[in-house]
């Protein structure tokens, strides 16, 4: 029975909503391992191919880390998958989608940073705000803002906490899409549904290689060892492989396996 937060499946689609809107989506430690544990599912079901986060009610995302629960003295260490069970969750190669209804900061910010794609509603905000509270956002938020947006900009928002509408989000780079108020679910269920079209196993060899790619210094190295990595080598031995093809000369939709 899950507490802090709600699950719905939808076919090949996982709806993971945030769910303690009295504290804004605030997460304290228990949150953050129901997260995990809910994450550790979706990584594994060979059914669950996308993963919408989006949060309860109509005002927030997640204020990111419940400080009040801090200050109290509780115990905020988060699990080794990192705060929401996403944010260190480097191996994960399904695509995740932020759906932000409302303010996204701290780590609620960094949350929606960790996911592939970003879908916000024209009220959402953005800020790493943790200075103004003696804190600094090491939950993945410097290192992503630092490579999803020019360094200036990123550095701007990081060192003064200020927050970003989702207008200068989208025009920053780190926002995909703004929908009116209450529309961006909809919209990221949409881009979920263009995504499940899709192989699967094509989708996760896809993401990996283009997150290594990133961060890779030598790029024909990775280039020509692409082929052999291990998402890559199930992706051309899986039937998917095969049917995509069949299906493209029979003119027909592809009935994708994900094996």
């Amino acid at each position: 029975m899950l507490e802090f937060c709600k699950v719905e499946r939808d076919e090949h689609l996982l709806l993971v909503t945030l769910n303690r809107p009295d504290v804004m989506n605030a997460l304290h430690r228990p949150a953050n391992l129901e997260l995990e544990k809910v994450f550790n599912d979706f990584s594994t079901d060979p059914e669950l191919w996308v993963c919408i986060v989006t949060g309860a009610g109509d005002k927030a995302f997640s204020a990111g880390n419940d400080l009040k629960y801090l200050a109290a003295g509780n115990d905020a260490t988060v699990p080794p998958s990192g705060f929401g069970g996403l944010t260190a969750r480097f191996d994960l190669d399904k695509p995740v989608i932020a759906a932000v209804n409302g303010l996204a900061l701290g780590g609620g910010f960094e949350i929606a940073l960790a996911c592939d794609i970003i879908v916000a509603a024209e009220n959402a905000s953005f800020g790493l705000p943790e200075p103004r509270v003696g804190l600094a956002a090491t939950a993945g938020g410097l290192l992503r803002l630092t490579r999803q947006i020019p360094v200036k900009q990123a550095m701007s928002m990081i060192l003064t906490g200020r927050s970003v509408t989702a207008e200068e989000g989208l025009r920053l780079g780190f926002v995909n899409e703004v929908t009116p108020e209450g529309a961006c679910l909809e919209r990221a269920k949409s881009l979920a549904r263009e995504i499940i079209a899709n192989s699967p196993l094509a989708v996760r060899a896809a993401k990996h290689i283009a997150y290594r790619g990133l961060d890779c210094v030598d790029l024909e190295t990775l280039y020509r060892a692409q082929r052999n990595l291990p998402v890559a080598q199930t992706l051309y031995g899986s039937a998917d492989a095969l049917e995509g093809p069949k299906a493209f000369s029979e003119r027909r939709k592809p009935v994708w396996l994900g094996r």
